[in-house]
């Protein structure tokens, strides 16, 4: 009687339908999806799947409306011309690479002399008594890059900006009137001011005098 041929097929198998699956789950979940949402993004929500960019009155891309920038020289010091944003513990400020928050308690000794110091320099720059001053000037938010501040902040710097500029206060005080933005939905959140697109019509006010 003759010996039995070794049967090779099914132990190979496994491997060539793993490598189809494989080949399969690739085109479909590394190209062709990828591909779809890409496309219904552009479609159906372009400028927000392009980043939220914001463009000057010359149509130059200035920033973006979900991150922050700050409003200062190169020592860091504050431009009065400018209304602020509120403080950023990403990276240098606003590095969106490095997104996060200083993960302070309130009882932490850094993070209450922060704050004095930077009610000190606010109470100094906006000529307001520092019990006036709201709490998102200063401190920064859990992502370090929020573009946003409370209608109280920008409100706070209107007398600042005005003089720096030359502008009537009225005027000023209107533009952060209009930028103000309701809470999501209606009533998720608190009322909130961009302050690069406050800071982009404050440009255009002054360059229509």
């Amino acid at each position: 009687m003759s010996a039995s041929r070794p049967r090779t097929g099914p132990l190979t198998r496994p491997y060539w339908v793993a490598l189809r699956a494989m080949l399969i789950f690739t085109v479909v979940l590394g190209i062709a999806y990828p591909l779809t949402i890409t496309l219904v993004g552009q479609v159906a929500m372009p400028a927000q799947a392009n980043g939220s960019l914001i463009t000057d009155s010359s149509g130059t891309v200035v920033g973006s409306s979900l991150i922050g920038q700050s409003f200062t020289d190169t020592d860091g010091a504050a431009l009065p011309e400018w209304f602020q944003s509120r403080p950023s513990a990403a990276g240098d400020g606003y590095d969106a690479s490095a997104s996060s928050g200083s993960n302070w308690g309130p009882e932490n000794a850094d993070l209450i002399q922060a704050i004095g110091d930077r009610q000190a320099a606010i109470s100094e720059l906006d000529g307001v008594p520092v019990d006036e001053i709201p709490a998102d000037a200063v401190t920064a938010s859990a992502s370090g890059l929020d573009p946003h501040i409370s209608p109280a902040y920008a409100l706070l710097q209107v007398k600042r900006v005005a003089a720096a500029r030359d502008l009537p206060e009225a005027d000023v005080r209107a533009l952060v009137d209009a930028a103000e933005q309701s809470p999501d939905l209606g009533y998720l959140g608190e009322p909130t001011v961009n302050v690069l697109n406050l800071n982009i019509a404050l440009a255009q006010l002054e360059a229509n005098r």
